[in-house]
């Protein structure tokens, strides 16, 4: 989908009671006082806000969304409860408004399928990441490509899995991106969707060096 349909889409949703969301990278995630964190796909904010009260007044967390609906109602919410160590941004996930080195913790739940270029996004996780600074991810990967017919589909989007890549191809993105001590925390079994099949997991890494000169 382009841009601006996308933001239209969501910023629709940002006012519904709908589900936005799958997994819980967040109940892995463990984040500590003292710790940036970021939230990919940030959407209302309700996970932003977890990781803000967990981070303490010391720490920090952004949430980036590319819908200025979502947005708009996530800084509402945050300024509604008085959460003040937050900020929501405004951006794709294919280029981050963020420094370079700047979190401790990424997390996301079923975003990143949604990217045209999912190699760009991890290296921009990457780059992000401080040295040490760890991603819980929670997302979908499919058992063979998925056909043209679905890719914009509206029900297969809104599913999360129209834009899935393989399992092999999800893995070596990371490892092309840098990250070492990948581990699955959970991984569903195969489900059908359309005339394929799915899963479920999520998965962390963490950003053990740099890959190059710096």
């Amino acid at each position: 989908m382009e841009y601006k349909e996308i933001n239209s889409r969501y910023s629709e949703l940002a006012e519904s009671s709908c589900c936005l969301s799958c997994g819980g990278a967040i109940n892995y995630s463990e984040p500590l006082p003292g710790e940036v964190c970021v939230d990919l796909g940030s959407g209302r904010g309700t996970d932003v806000i977890r990781l803000a009260e967990k981070v303490g007044e010391e720490g920090f967390v952004y949430g980036i969304d590319i819908s200025e609906g979502m947005i708009r109602k996530a800084v509402s919410t945050a300024e509604r409860l008085g959460a003040k160590n937050v900020r929501f941004i405004q951006s794709p996930l294919e280029k981050l408004n963020l420094d370079d080195k700047v979190a401790d913790l990424v997390i996301s739940n079923c975003t990143i399928n949604h990217a045209a270029d999912k190699q760009v996004v991890w290296n921009e996780i990457f780059r992000i990441l401080k040295k040490g600074g760890r991603f819980v991810v929670s997302d979908i990967y499919s058992s063979e490509p998925v056909p043209e017919e679905y890719r914009n589909d509206p029900v297969a989007v809104s599913e999360c899995w129209a834009g899935s890549v393989t399992r092999t191809e999800y893995l070596e993105q990371l490892k092309n991106a840098g990250f070492t001590d990948i581990r699955i925390i959970e991984e569903s079994k195969p489900y059908v969707k359309g005339k394929i099949m799915v899963s479920s997991w999520s998965i962390a890494g963490v950003r053990a060096s740099c890959k190059c000169n710096c």
